[in-house]
């Protein structure tokens, strides 16, 4: 038993050395990214088609987009709505819109077909015959965009450091919640949608920019922002082979990298709301990233058991028994893990939240280390409520 327990010890002493590396290297990778000039550029800016999929009307949903509709956006633009039917309650919004901004070229298209387990492509690829533009950006029902937006993220199609052309721009986000999301939920947070917010603006994006800086950029997209041109996408075969995978925005992306373009993370930081989680709804929506990372990058989800520093730290301080020394490391990690938060969710993602529910980060980095094992149990997923099976990216109907 003593043998077991101080292997538990020298194990968890391990990993929560390489987790301090980890943060160590997120910190490096944020200041690489911060240092990455905006592109300055008198190029007349090109006409963009903005593709929003919608499904039902969630609260606070309005409010973003009116934000597409008061873009400080020289160019020509338009947004183009898809529902699955003419009866779904977002029409009546997209109506709404069209009356309270008469200027913006703003169209609804039924997308009646369903080509895969996706909707949300299902609808993009339907949607798109009606663009009426080279560049497109799709982003999700209920983002919210600052006025200079469009500005920001086609400046991201003339940021190319590499030379090669680029095929795809995507942007960073944040979770809003409660009454910052602008729901009808009023100031009521759960804590569970806290920890998820958190997740986003001091887990995620730290990922994401380590990733950019250890590959020499990025190769796959985020859902919060995809701008991308026709061109790209025909060398990819177009959106319906898309239709089957649960991470659809990750597919494009390395699509397109795999092609040859390069892929663009713009500073532009977009929001999202988090609704009032219960632990079940949490749980699900946390496995099903999970599980979507797992097969989307297998040896880098796998490589994540290195970067759970102040999990393992805290392991480490039961391991040894709560020894001097441990509480050392502890000390060290913790402040590592506290500087990547601030740098990187406050600094770089402006998202005052984080100072709100710095004190929830190690109860949300143990509830990720449990999530992250828990994932290889299975290959279910809960989607708006239907579960599918999970096999190489692709979904299939239970």
């Amino acid at each position: 038993m003593d043998a077991v327990a101080r292997g538990i010890e020298d194990v968890t002493t391990l990993l929560a050395v390489c987790g301090l590396a980890y943060y160590l290297m997120a910190l490096w990778s944020a200041r690489s990214f911060e240092r990455s000039g905006k592109i300055q550029s008198e190029e007349a800016p090109p006409g963009v088609s903005i593709l929003k999929p919608m499904k039902g009307l969630d609260p606070g949903i309005y409010a973003g987009l009116v934000s597409h509709c008061i873009q400080s956006y020289s160019g020509e633009y338009e947004i183009i709505f898809g529902v699955g039917s003419l009866q779904d309650p977002a029409v009546a919004a997209v109506h709404q819109l069209q009356q309270d901004f008469p200027q913006v070229k703003i169209r609804v298209v039924e997308c009646p077909l369903r080509l895969g387990a996706s909707g949300k492509v299902s609808n993009l690829a339907q949607m798109l015959p009606h663009a009426t533009h080279r560049h497109l950006i799709v982003n999700d029902s209920d983002i919210l965009v600052s006025p200079h937006y469009l500005a920001n993220i086609m400046a991201g199609f003339r940021a190319s450091a590499s030379g090669r052309k680029v095929g795809l721009v995507t942007a960073p986000y944040i979770g809003h919640t409660g009454a910052a999301s602008g729901s009808a939920a009023g100031s009521r947070v759960s804590i569970w949608s806290k920890m998820e917010a958190l997740g986003i603006s001091t887990d995620f994006l730290p990922g994401v920019l380590t990733a950019r800086k250890i590959e020499g950029g990025i190769r796959f997209g985020l859902g919060s922002t995809l701008a991308f041109t026709h061109e790209a996408l025909s060398a990819i075969g177009g959106l319906e082979p898309l239709a089957d995978y649960l991470a659809d925005d990750y597919e494009l992306g390395a699509r397109i990298a795999a092609e040859g373009y390069e892929v663009v993370l713009s500073r532009e930081v977009v929001a999202t709301s988090i609704p009032a989680y219960s632990l079940r709804g949490f749980w699900e929506h946390q496995l099903r990233w999970a599980r979507s990372t797992r097969d989307s990058r297998k040896l880098g989800y796998l490589g994540l058991l290195f970067t759970f520093g102040l999990p393992w730290a805290i392991l480490n301080c039961v391991a040894s028994g709560f020894a001097l020394w441990s509480f050392s490391l502890l000390s060290v990690v913790l402040f590592a893990r506290v500087a990547v938060a601030l740098i990187v969710g406050v600094g770089i993602l402006r998202d005052e939240q984080v100072l709100r529910d710095l004190w929830l980060l190690p109860l949300r980095d143990l509830l990720a280390l449990l999530l992250w094992a828990w994932s290889y149990a299975d290959d279910t997923v809960i989607w708006r409520g239907e579960r599918f099976h999970l096999r190489n990216g692709k979904l299939a109907r239970l």
